[in-house]
């Protein structure tokens, strides 16, 4: 589970859960540019991953990091196959367990689950804690209690995927640091609770995308979880299903994730009632949005779009991942689409196309049947700061996001953009509800998988000079006025700098700690 560089201390532990350095961009960058902007900190990164298996870094690790450890989801020591009071153990596991899988579960049953094992932690592992007849006994009579009206096969599976999941989290050594950060809710704000409650450290969480909502969009698309043919049907009774047992353990997590910490951040204001919904309190919310540095994109600023632009073709890029996530097939099919109605088009494609072959794949065929192999082109990566000149309109098309750098990086240089109705979109373009003065729309926001609104959107920039100069105007200001990563890195080295100089502090579950306004 661990390979640490350093057994110094960190000044700050980043807890990251599927994303740097093993997977490129979002939030993986985020986290990067985090550790470049503060070169005097040191800090010890904790990777949750989901399994173990070979993976290559995306990114050279800076020297500020003195450690890294690696968590891997479902994966535990063996252990011994008894301990001294284990029904003791396993009473005091039944109620606290029970609770975390309902909608009331929180930061005081996180406690109780960390106390009943600290006993015995260094000898716990898979045999007694999941394999073991006291285990079998408390599952049966979880599932009598609780949700016997599923299947028991799909609850036994269930169970033991959530429950093993949390005793990973739950059993590892902790890194010493002065301060823990973590980047999501889930197991990464499960493990950063449990830094709270065992070292009495700070705890600061970022929230790019909110994690309860990504896995009750998952949870209510699994196949793999049967309810039952009535599941649904029956207007006059309520039954609680696996469903909601999967949704409620990991609002549980975000509660228990919430309350351990000083600050609960997330990027945009869009979040913050989210975060509410899920029981953060209003006294911690601050909103860091993304930055981006400017100076290296302003040079390349627009003056107009491109059929004005000395006769160069009109050109128009979705840079991003080749992954379903972003949806690139609607940006192909929009490019269809505008092809017929402007002559020349450029489109590009810009970003890695390594992640998901079939996908990529996909993608080729469709611009082949649709004859579209003069038009469009995939890049693979380049350097953002040589490409945008040459882009007239950014795209994104994207089904999910947080804050996409890409947006802010082609604003700086005047390029609008049209993207989709995802996480911080409609606040870049169309300006937060706090702007003032506002600067007026910086694109068009189009619904998800719609390729008419995009290529409709992509056409009248490219062929209406007044309105590409508008909204080019207005995303340059917006960009200097709120998305400048120097704000960015003051905000977070004065939220480091107070919760370093706090003492040490293990805080009761009804408390609300609050860090006044450092940022």
């Amino acid at each position: 589970m661990t390979n640490s560089m350093s057994t110094t201390p960190a000044d700050v532990c980043l807890i990251l859960e599927g994303t740097y350095p093993y997977v490129a961009g979002g939030v993986s960058t985020w986290t990067h540019d985090l550790l470049l902007a503060h070169p005097e900190l040191r800090f010890h990164l904790v990777s949750l991953l989901p399994k173990r298996e070979e993976r290559k870094a995306r990114y050279t690790m800076p020297s500020n990091v003195v450690g890294i450890d690696h968590i891997y989801i479902q994966d535990m020591p063996i252990g011994a196959r008894r301990v001294s009071d284990g029904p003791k153990l396993f009473a005091a596991l039944e109620q606290a367990l029970g609770r975390m899988q309902s909608p009331i579960g929180d930061y005081a049953d996180l406690a109780a689950i960390i106390e009943a094992l600290r006993p015995h932690r260094d000898v716990l592992g898979r045999r007694l804690l999941l394999n073991s007849e006291a285990a079998w006994n408390l599952l049966v009579r979880m599932y009598d209690e609780r949700l016997s009206s599923s299947s028991f096969l799909d609850y036994f599976w269930s169970w033991r995927a959530l429950v093993g999941g949390m005793y990973s989290v739950v059993l590892p050594p902790i890194p010493a640091a002065k301060v823990y950060h973590t980047a999501s809710t889930g197991y990464a704000g499960l493990f950063a609770a449990r830094a709270r409650l065992e070292t009495g450290r700070p705890v600061l969480v970022t929230e790019h995308g909110i994690y309860t909502n990504e896995r009750r969009i998952e949870v209510a698309m699994a196949d793999w979880l049967f309810e039952g043919p009535t599941e649904g049907l029956n207007v006059d009774i309520w039954r609680r299903s696996l469903k909601d047992m999967w949704t409620d353990t990991f609002a549980s997590y975000s509660r228990a994730c919430y309350a351990a910490s000083e600050r609960v951040i997330t990027l945009y204001e869009g979040n913050q009632q989210f975060q509410l919904d899920d029981g953060a309190l209003p006294e911690k919310l601050s909103i860091i949005p993304n930055g981006i540095a400017i100076n290296r994109y302003a040079p390349l600023r627009r003056e107009g779009a491109a059929p004005r632009d000395g006769g160069r073709p009109p050109h128009v890029a979705l840079i991003g991942r080749v992954v379903p996530i972003k949806d690139i097939k609607t940006f192909i099919r929009a490019c269809g689409m505008l092809r017929d109605k402007v002559a020349d088009l450029k489109a590009s494609i810009v970003g890695p196309y390594d992640e998901d072959p079939d996908y990529y794949a996909e993608c080729r065929r469709m611009i082949l049947q649709m004859e579209l192999g003069s038009v469009v082109t995939f890049t693979g990566p380049v350097r953002l700061d040589q490409f945008l000149g040459q882009v007239d309109v950014q795209v994104l098309t994207s089904i999910s996001e947080g804050m996409p750098l890409v947006v802010l990086e082609a604003g700086a240089a005047g390029i609008p953009s049209v993207v989709t109705d995802v996480g911080a979109c409609r606040e870049m373009i169309l300006g937060r509800r706090s702007e003032s003065p506002s600067f007026g729309p910086a694109g068009t926001v189009t619904p998800l998988s719609n390729p008419k609104a995009t290529a409709d959107a992509c056409l009248a920039l490219l062929t209406d000079r007044d309105w590409y100069l508008n909204c080019s105007t207005a995303m340059r200001r917006r960009v200097h006025r709120y998305y400048d990563k120097a704000d960015q890195d003051r905000s977070y080295r004065a939220l480091y700098d107070a919760c370093m100089a706090l003492p040490d502090r293990r805080p009761t579950a009804a408390e609300g700690t609050s860090l006044q306004a450092a940022e």
